[in-house]
């Protein structure tokens, strides 16, 4: 059965969800998985959120307690032979304010972490009852964001909606090899939402995530909210191979 690698808090996740041509998001396909879609649009979501109170294997490490992230994902489903379909998400890139992090991450899951220059703030307005959230990245001199102004108050996702597709996805998958995946369970229970008033991103998008990401990352998101985001843990990992992957 497999243990808890990592424990923290997941909180303000600011996701901006656009509608991506499946022919981009093919190459990047961990073996034994097809492309998840909602209603038949295939997304992928720009992603600033923090990791608070951090454990590796029940230890936290100083100066690696609290620390942004901001990541670009997609979504998939692999059909487990045991438990059927499970939900899932393939990360293109993610981006981490330190190296330790990146070796860690890349190391244990395969995952594709970079380390860059990063901050975030969070700044309250109580009596408009709103929260204005950012989260930074720097490439090179120039200053990346996710911006967003939302409303204070959470509401539960709808059953059956756009944000219910994007949030309710509890695997990774990792590709490894042609014919070799990592998959690991993510536990969380479900999320509340808050409402976005007023979103920006500025994005290196060429540089971090290739030529074919910037037409679609130009465009207008389908959709942006903010997961309020809870306790969460994510479980040691476990292999896919051929004779698995039917």
């Amino acid at each position: 059965m497999p243990t808890t690698f990592l424990t923290a808090e997941w909180r303000n996740l600011l996701m901006a969800n656009y509608a991506v041509e499946p022919d981009i998001l093919k190459p990047y396909l961990p073996y034994g998985t097809e492309l998840d879609d909602f209603n038949g649009t295939y997304y992928a979501s720009m992603v600033g959120f923090m990791f608070m109170h951090t454990r590796v294997r029940g230890f936290s490490v100083p100066w690696h307690r609290h620390f942004e992230e901001v990541n670009l994902r997609f979504y998939v489903r692999h059909r487990d032979p045991h438990h059927g379909w499970r939900r899932g998400v393939v990360f293109v890139k993610e981006i981490v304010p330190r190296p330790m992090i990146v070796a860690v991450a890349n190391t244990f899951y395969g995952e594709k972490y970079a380390a860059l220059p990063m901050r975030h703030q969070w700044r309250a307005n109580a009596e408009a009852g709103t929260l204005d959230v950012e989260y930074g990245w720097r490439v090179g001199a120039e200053w990346n964001h996710l911006r967003a102004t939302v409303e204070q108050a959470v509401h539960p996702i709808e059953v059956g909606s756009e944000a219910e597709f994007i949030t309710e996805h509890y695997w990774g998958y990792t590709r490894r090899g042609p014919q070799r995946t990592d998959q690991y369970e993510v536990v969380h229970p479900r999320w509340d939402a808050h409402r976005v008033l007023q979103y920006d991103m500025h994005c290196s998008v060429a540089q971090l995530y290739g030529a074919a990401f910037v037409e679609p990352l130009a465009q207008a998101p389908r959709s942006v909210f903010m997961a309020a985001g809870s306790e969460a843990r994510v479980m040691g990992g476990a292999r896919i191979t051929l004779d698995q992957a039917t």
